[in-house]
């Protein structure tokens, strides 16, 4: 009778289309049961496990359900698979990838990878496949099974890794047309021939409440992020920003010590070109005295087509530097940049759990942040700003701003520098600290470290607006609460108009009383001479002076990009009173073209709108959206929103810019925080999470931060365990 119950319920299964459960399922059953997970009032997820490993499960189980197509997709990009989901547009993008990832490399990576960190990797695929398994409406695109060896391909969470430096349309050039590329010497005696971040710290000596202070307001594309709190009875407890697909905190803090990440102007990757020399059938390239073989190898890329998948296949070239990406001057280019999967993974979560400062600067010997700086502040009162820990050395000889000669030994690397021996400043006597993707050297004002000290390699990013704005905030001031630091964020000046209004102003007053541009322009400059160079959603000199900072811009491209100068810089320091002028009437134009005045205000022109999750938004002029008063960083605002007009809309929509912008004081017993991410948690336009904080967002109007469990007290819209329905109450 038994046997005949078990072949009739197989029997079941089999016609329902379900298989029995396996070991694995067995596992996630197990792992899901170890993991509670709560929404928050905005949907905002409070995971907790009762290991690390269980609460990275957790983790990455809620953001599989807030979108699960940004995690594939950033997956995808990671280990070269995009053109399999969007076809033969991503071929070079993946291979890129490629040329640096390769699967059985990462797993054999994966499989020498320390312990805990192999549980961590494994529980983060156990998550993401049983959110699969749990989810069979959701169809991916591509991967629809995640490996643990996968997460070592994603070991960093900026806006845009090294890789991504490589151009693709360069790439292209030397793979995709054999006749672009410049050919092998075959003689073997031939002659050898800114998006953007701010981060503030600010000392407890500086504060009201006598407690350190923290800014995290990074500068990325809308959407980039989670926003989550990751707990466990091991000892994690952090909130912040995970990049889809990740499991750890980006950006963040836990109840000690608290981490912003800017990117940097530190130069960490370099180009060789390289002589290569044919023999024969064989290529070499020349290294000292030496002929070494070229490394040679195959790489397929799958691409999906409307009649399914086909496969183009490259052979690749590289030298000991790295991987040829390009041709330039008759000499093919390799780049040379970290590669260290198992470190960076390793840094970017420890950092997570540091206590006390000793304990993250242990964390960054390491050496794997090669794209950051981090601005620092905790519980004891330290702030402290660290350059990236991996910088190679170099001879300060060579410029490496531009390709070395790869045949010339003196342009190797010599390790990298450490803490002491990179820019870095902690506890200044000042009180403060700022980057703003600026250069170190203002970091704590007169307290910053000596440009003198450093070789030039260390920064190719220089001073800019935002930074000086920044310094603006900061300096001389006592006074700071939590809601004081979050006002220097969103402070309203534009530094870049307060220093490029006057010349304008100036070439207007040099105009002979005669000049038919006098009355034209009159009105306008009027305008611009009474403002006070601060941005709002009801300012017209904001939108004039964006107007005509960008067509002047457009008018000296051309002349600044043959100089060293930025545009910026071109523009304060050589831009001629008639180009300004002109610019000025194109900007009176354009307005009136497209709003029916030049009289417009900023608010009505600048938007935040949210229709879709697409990765890429649509956007239109008739559809719901909301005015944004601060402008793109480029003028020097700390708040940032990058915007510009889509194919039939006149209004500017923004796309990147601030997102997840969070305010923190350490306390020495507790922590206390408040936060905004753009939009909203959820990517389902059906959620009520999708853009229930868009108010907020262009407000600047931050949310209390629920760290603690009896702040979730009256502000849970839900509690479950993976898999279990989920119901709100």
């Amino acid at each position: 009778m038994l046997l005949s119950l078990c072949v009739v319920f197989a029997t079941i299964l089999q016609a329902s289309g379900q298989q029995a459960p396996s070991a694995e399922q067995a596992r996630w059953e197990h792992e899901a049961q170890a993991v509670v997970i709560v929404r928050d009032d905005w949907g905002i997820a409070h995971v907790h496990g009762k290991t690390d490993a269980d609460a990275v499960f957790g983790m990455i189980y809620a953001q599989a359900e807030d979108d699960f197509n940004r995690i594939e997709t950033n997956y995808l990009n990671s280990i070269g698979r995009l053109a399999e989901a969007e076809g033969e547009k991503a071929i070079w993008q993946d291979l890129r990838m490629k040329l640096f990832v390769d699967p059985d490399s990462m797993r054999a990576t994966y499989s020498r990878s320390p312990v805990w960190l192999k549980r961590l990797m494994t529980a983060w695929a156990d998550g993401l496949n049983y959110y699969l398994h749990t989810h069979p409406e959701v169809r991916p695109r591509v991967l629809s099974r995640f490996e643990p060896w996968m997460g070592l391909t994603f070991t960093e969470g900026s806006i845009g890794g090294d890789i991504e430096s490589i151009a693709l349309d360069q790439l292209q050039a030397f793979y995709g047309d054999s006749s672009d590329r410049p050919e092998p010497i075959d003689s073997p005696g031939a002659p050898a021939g800114q998006s953007g971040s701010n981060g503030f710290a600010i000392a407890p000596a500086n504060t009201v409440n006598h407690r350190a202070l923290l800014l995290i307001n990074p500068h990325t594309t809308f959407f980039f992020r989670s926003e989550l709190q990751m707990t466990s009875d091991e000892g994690l407890n952090a909130y912040g920003a995970a990049t889809w697909g990740q499991f750890f905190l980006y950006q963040g803090f836990n109840d000690r010590l608290g981490w912003m990440h800017t990117s940097t102007g530190a130069d960490a990757i370099d180009e060789y070109a390289e002589t290569v020399i044919q023999r024969g059938s064989r290529l070499y390239y020349r290294y000292g005295r030496s002929q070494l073989p070229l490394r040679v190898r195959r790489i397929m890329v799958p691409y999906r087509t409307p009649g399914g998948m086909a496969n183009r296949t490259f052979t690749v070239y590289g030298t000991h530097h790295g991987p040829i990406v390009r041709a330039a001057d008759g000499k093919w280019i390799s780049v040379r940049l970290m590669q260290k999967p198992i470190e960076a993974l390793e840094q970017s979560y420890l950092r997570t759990k540091s206590r006390t400062l000793a304990q993250y600067r242990k964390v960054m010997d390491l050496h794997a942040n090669s794209s950051n700086n981090t601005v620092y502040a905790d519980a004891d009162g330290h702030i402290a700003y660290f350059h990236p820990q991996f910088v190679p050395r170099r001879d300060p000889s060579f410029d490496w701003t531009q390709p070395v000669d790869g045949s010339n030994p003196a342009t190797e690397w010599h390790g990298v520098h450490g803490i002491e021996d990179s820019p870095h400043v902690i506890d200044p006597a000042n009180g403060w600290i700022q980057n703003v993707n600026n250069w170190p050297y203002s970091a704590a004002g007169p307290y910053s470290p000596s440009r003198a000290k450093f070789p030039a390699y260390m920064d190719n990013a220089g001073e800019s607006p935002r930074g000086l704005h920044a310094i603006r905030v900061l300096e001389g001031r006592k006074d700071f609460t939590l809601d004081r630091l979050r006002d220097a964020a969103f402070d309203s000046y534009l530094t870049a108009f307060a220093e490029l209004l006057p010349a304008l102003i100036s070439a207007y007053d040099s105009m002979r009383p005669g000049d038919t541009l006098t009355a034209r322009l009159a009105e306008p400059i009027s305008v611009l001479r009474n403002w006070d160079d601060r941005w709002s959603a009801g300012s017209i000199a904001t939108s004039l002076a964006v107007y005509w900072g960008e067509a002047l811009a457009d008018v000296i491209a051309a002349e600044a990009k043959a100089t060293s100068l930025s545009s910026y810089e071109y523009m304060r320091t050589r831009g001629r009173p008639a180009e300004r002028l002109a610019a000025l009437i194109v900007a009176c134009d354009r307005l009136t073209q497209d709003f029916g005045s030049w009289k417009t205000p900023w608010g009505e022109i600048n938007r935040f709108q949210r229709l879709t999750g697409d990765l890429v938004q649509p956007f239109s002029d008739s559809a719901p959206s909301i005015p944004v008063p601060f402008p793109s960083a480029q003028w020097g605002s700390l708040a940032s929103f990058r915007a510009k007009a889509y194919p039939g809309t006149k209004r500017r929509y923004g796309t990147s810019g601030n997102t997840f912008v969070a305010v923190v004081e350490f306390g020495k017993d507790s922590v206390r925080a408040r936060a905004v991410s753009a939009g909203g948690e959820s990517g389902h336009p059906t959620s009520p999470h999708f853009d229930d904080q868009a108010e907020h967002y262009a407000s600047g109007n931050l949310r209390e931060v629920y760290f603690y469990p009896d702040q979730l007290t009256g502000h849970t819209e839900n509690s479950y365990h993976p898999g279990e329905p989920v119901s709100s109450k």
